[in-house]
C-alpha cells in the first residue's frame, strides 16, 4: 500500500481538520492539542496552544512504523529527539523553528512554529504548475534552508512540496527538518508499507546506500520539476514501480521548465557526486528568479500622444520584492516609472493612510463561487515626483466566496502585464474571514512624464479570471 505523508504544519488545513479528542489533551503539562493539521505514516501534526507562553504552535506526535521491534523503536525515538534539537540550531529564516522536544506517553513530541499559509503542494493542487521564475524563487529559498542545515550536519531527507510552506509573511519555509524521515524508514516495512514519498526519494536511499547533502539536492530537483511541470517525474501506480523508476528510469523531458530545465537536469543525476554543487545551483536559481516576467513588473508605459514610443528596459527588482519598469527617455523627457509595493510593504503603507475608495463593478469568477472587485483612490495625480504617500494612487481588491475557499491571485496592469510577479494566497468564505482584501500603493521614480494605464487583479485559483481594470494616471511635472 502506498502511503504518502501529508504532515504539513500550515493553517490552510484547519478548515477540513477534525477536532482533537474530547477534553483537548495536554502534552507534557504545557501543550494543549486543539485540532489535527495532518496525518501520515510517521505520526500526526496538531495545532496546539502553548499554555505557558500563550501562543499557538504546531506539535508533531511521532509514531513508530508498524512492525518495528521494541529496541528499534527506542533507538528511533532517541534519534528523532537528537535530530529535532539539531534542527532547532539551524540559523536560517527559511527553516521552520523548533521550539521544544518533550516526551509524553513514551514518545517524543516535537513542538514547532505554526506557519500560517499554504504549502507548495496546496498551491499546486489549487492552481496548477508555476512559472519557471517563481519556481526558481521558491527553490532558491528552499536551497538556502538546506545549505544552512548541511553546514551544521543535518540532512532533511524529506524535501517535497508538502513540506515547503509559503508563509503569509512572505517567507518560504522548509518544514519537518531532520525529523520527518529516519535512517532506514524509507525502505519497505514489515507490513509492506512505504513510509514517506518514494517519488521524491534519491536513488541511493532507494538502494539502501548512505545518503548525504547531495541526496537532499536530488529531492529538491524533483520538487522543482513537480512545481514547474505540475506532476512528479517518477510517480507510478505503485510504490515499487515508483522506486524502480527512481533507480533506473529517466524523468520525462520537461516542457514548461524553460531556463530551469538544465538546473533540474543537473540535480537529477543518479550518482550523487555528479550532481550540480549547491553553490552553483543557488546562483542559477537566483538568476532565473530575477528574469523578466517574474521579478520585474511588465506594466506598459503609455506616453503622451506627441511623444514617440521607446523600448522599455526592465530592471531587476530589489530584495524587497518591489517591481519596477523603466522606459528609455525620448529626447530630453523621461516617462514615469511604475512601482507596485510587495505585500508586506503595502500593509505597512496602508496602515498609515486613510483611503476614500471609489466603487467599482464586482466580477464573478465563472463557476467558482468567488466574487472579486477592485476599487481605487487618488487615481489621477499631477505634480512633483516621487508621489507623496498621501496622494499616491492606491488600489484595494476585495474577494468574497459562498463557501471556504483558498484563492491565489496577483496584481496586473490594465493591459494584463504582470505588476506583482508573486501569486498571493488568501482564505475567504468561512465564518472567521468571509471577505478578504489586499491593497497596493503606487509611486514613481522618474521626474517628468505621464503614465496612463490601469490596475486589475488576476485570479489563478480556484479558476482563472481577471477583474476589470481601474484606470489611473500619474503625471510628473519635474
Amino acid at each position: 500500500m502506498y502511503n504518502e505523508e501529508t504532515e504539513t504544519v500550515t493553517e490552510a488545513a484547519l478548515a477540513a481538520a477534525p477536532g482533537a479528542p474530547g477534553g483537548e489533551r495536554l502534552i507534557a503539562g504545557r501543550y494543549r492539542l486543539l485540532s489535527r493539521l495532518g496525518e501520515g505514516g510517521m505520526g500526526t501534526v496538531w495545532r496546539a496552544r502553548d499554555e505557558t507562553l500563550d501562543r499557538e504552535v504546531a506539535v508533531k506526535e511521532v509514531r513508530a512504523p508498524a512492525g518495528l521491534q521494541a529496541g528499534d523503536i527506542t533507538r528511533m525515538y532517541s534519534r528523532l529527539e537528537r535530530e529535532a534539537w539539531a534542527a532547532a540550531r539551524i540559523p536560517d529564516r527559511n527553516v521552520v523553528t523548533v521550539h521544544d522536544v518533550v516526551m509524553d506517553d513514551g514518545r517524543p513530541w516535537i513542538v514547532m512554529e505554526l506557519v500560517r499559509g499554504p504549502s507548495l503542494a496546496d498551491l499546486l493542487r489549487a492552481g496548477g504548475p508555476l512559472s519557471p521564475q517563481y519556481t526558481a524563487h521558491i527553490g532558491a529559498e528552499v536551497l538556502s534552508a538546506l545549505r544552512a542545515a548541511h553546514a551544521v550536519g543535518v540532512e532533511h531527507r524529506d524535501v517535497k512540496p508538502a513540506n515547503v510552506l509559503l508563509a503569509e509573511d512572505g517567507r518560504v519555509v522548509l518544514g519537518d527538518f531532520g525529523i520527518a524521515m529516519v535512517e532506514g524508514s524509507t525502505a519497505l516495512t514489515m507490513a509492506g508499507e512505504v513510509v514517506g514519498s518514494p517519488e521524491y526519494l534519491p536513488p541511493e536511499r532507494a538502494l539502501g546506500r548512505p545518503s548525504g547533502p547531495a541526496s537532499d539536492l536530488w529531492s529538491l530537483g524533483v520538487t522543482l520539476y513537480a512545481a514547474v511541470e505540475g506532476i512528479s517525474p517518477f510517480r507510478q501506480d505503485t510504490a515499487l514501480s515508483t522506486l524502480r523508476a527512481v533507480v533506473d528510469g529517466e524523468p520525462p523531458v520537461p516542457t514548461r521548465a524553460g531556463p530551469l530545465a538544465p538546473v533540474i537536469a543537473g540535480l537529477l543525476r543518479k550518482e550523487p557526486a555528479e550532481r550540480t554543487p549547491a553553490a552553483r545551483v543557488a546562483e542559477a536559481l537566483r538568476g532565473i528568479a530575477r528574469e523578466p516576467d517574474a521579478t520585474t513588473a511588465a506594466a506598459r508605459v503609455v506616453r503622451n500622444a506627441a511623444e514617440p514610443a521607446a523600448a522599455e528596459a526592465p530592471v531587476p527588482a530589489p530584495a524587497s520584492a518591489t517591481a519596477r519598469v523603466h522606459a528609455a527617455p525620448p529626447r530630453k523627457r523621461r516617462t514615469a516609472a511604475l512601482v507596485a509595493a510587495g505585500a508586506a510593504a503595502c500593509v505597512l503603507g496602508a496602515a498609515g493612510l486613510a483611503y476614500a475608495l471609489t466603487g467599482h463593478d464586482e466580477d464573478r469568477a465563472p463557476g467558482s463561487g468567488v466574487r472579486m472587485s477592485v476599487a481605487g483612490a487618488n487615481t489621477a495625480y499631477t505634480g512633483r515626483c516621487p508621489v507623496p504617500a498621501n496622494q499616491a494612487p492606491a488600489f484595494t481588491a476585495t474577494f468574497t466566496a459562498s463557501e471556504p475557499t483558498l484563492i491565489s491571485f496577483r496584481w496586473v496592469s490594465g493591459d494584463g502585464s504582470v505588476v506583482d510577479p508573486h501569486w498571493r494566497t488568501m482564505s475567504v468564505g468561512d465564518k472567521a474571514t468571509p471577505t478578504g482584501r489586499d491593497t497596493v500603493r503606487l509611486t514613481t521614480y522618474a521626474k517628468a512624464g505621464t503614465l496612463r494605464t490601469g490596475m486589475a487583479v488576476e485570479l489563478q485559483s480556484p479558476i482563472r479570471a481577471t477583474s476589470d481594470p481601474v484606470p489611473f494616471s500619474i503625471t510628473c511635472t519635474g
